[in-house]
């Protein structure tokens, strides 16, 4: 279906909870036996305010009460016109920023503890793709209204995973304005071990950690596009709302992997980077492809639709030459990941698909994009 202003699809049964609804801007094919309902989302966010106000509570007082704790790394954190931040020696700086928009990224009625937890996720994913440890990060919020709850169970969601890798608030910027979360993260890597996108070789094979798609089918059950019971979805909505970052897995392929990305729009437009950026093509193995717990109870095309285009992963995608299988290996068991290898990087230019049967087909899905979306 094609993306309507203001309009939201999902059905009835489900709570809204953290829906990433950038893929309803993307033209799906719908499943006929699933009756779809549709809302009309606010034009802002006030409504996940309105009812606890904290009219009293100042831009700097919001700051202090939910975002400011004392500097560990950092040489000076939050209370100043900038933060302070020293690079180890012998490291470089790796640096992401990532914005989620209300009603772009998420639903407008998410549930603050699990957005906490998404927001800096995705961004921690990056650092994971370069191979970069967690330093800092800053936090830009815009916010229509403050609430104290709503702070309170956004800024846990955000620090139980931020103390989790070490990683530090020092700074950033408050609002008001419709709901917009907008973190840039800092990392560490020895210098020229990071892991990028220009690296790869051809006759690489091509890796993924853990499974793919179950949070493509979370969303689809979200939005009323397949039908399936809420006792049953938990474990895909978990992929969708709070996404682990392979932080440990990133680190430990510093020296055996050439390149690598995460798995943010979707395998099909995310390994174009990795082909683009070094200049090569790749085949995948489309039956090596690792679907989710609860996709591979689907049929295989819906799983395939998923895996390639379907996003939200935050899964790392890496080449590595095939003279390394049993050092990737050694690295799946060190950090307790899954890893598959699904294909490799070609000298031809361009992406193939291979089926069960060895041949090349076709997959019309593609992964999502901001602005070419319609």
């Amino acid at each position: 279906m094609a993306c309507k202003p203001g309009i939201v699809t999902r059905i009835g049964m489900y709570p809204s909870l953290n829906g990433d609804v950038r893929s309803q801007c993307t033209d799906m094919p719908e499943i006929d036996s699933v009756a779809t309902t549709h809302y009309t989302a606010p034009t802002d966010t006030l409504h996940h305010f309105a009812d606890r106000p904290c009219a009293m509570l100042s831009e700097f007082e919001l700051i202090s009460r939910f975002f400011t704790r004392p500097a560990h790394s950092a040489i000076l954190g939050i209370g100043d016109d900038c933060a302070l931040l020293a690079a180890s020696a012998g490291t470089q700086l790796a640096i992401s920023t990532d914005m989620l928009v209300s009603g772009i990224h998420f639903f407008a009625d998410t549930p603050p503890e699990p957005l906490g937890h998404k927001s800096l996720a995705v961004n921690l994913s990056d650092l994971a793709a370069m191979g970069a440890a967690p330093r800092a990060f800053t936090l830009a919020l815009s916010l229509p209204s403050p609430s104290a709850d709503w702070l309170t169970s956004f800024s846990a969601g955000l620090f139980a995973l931020a103390d989790r890798h070490h990683c530090e608030l020092i700074g950033g910027d408050t609002t008001r304005g419709p709901l917009n979360i907008c973190i840039t993260v800092f990392g560490e890597v020895p210098a020229n071990k990071a892991l990028r996108r220009d690296q790869a070789q051809a006759g690489d094979d091509i890796w993924v950690s853990g499974t793919l798609g179950d949070a493509r089918l979370a969303l689809e059950a979200l939005q009323g596009k397949i039908l399936i019971a809420p006792d049953t979805l938990a474990p895909a909505l978990a992929r969708l709302y709070t996404p682990t970052p392979r932080v440990a897995l990133g680190i430990a392929l510093r020296d055996i992997a050439h390149s690598a990305i995460d798995l943010s729009d979707g395998l099909k437009g995310d390994i174009t980077h990795i082909m683009n950026r070094s200049q090569l093509g790749a085949c995948i193995m489309m039956d090596e492809l690792p679907p989710g717990t609860l996709l591979s109870s689907q049929p295989r095309a819906y799983q395939y639709h998923c895996m390639l285009s379907g996003g939200d992963d935050y899964e790392l995608c890496f080449t590595a030459p095939p003279s390394r299988r049993a050092a990737v290996e050694a690295v799946a068991r060190q950090t307790d990941t899954p890893l598959t290898c699904i294909g490799y990087m070609t000298q031809q230019p361009g992406l193939r698909l291979i089926d069960a049967n060895g041949k090349e087909t076709y997959l019309a899905d593609t992964s999502f994009d901001h602005f070419a979306t319609p």
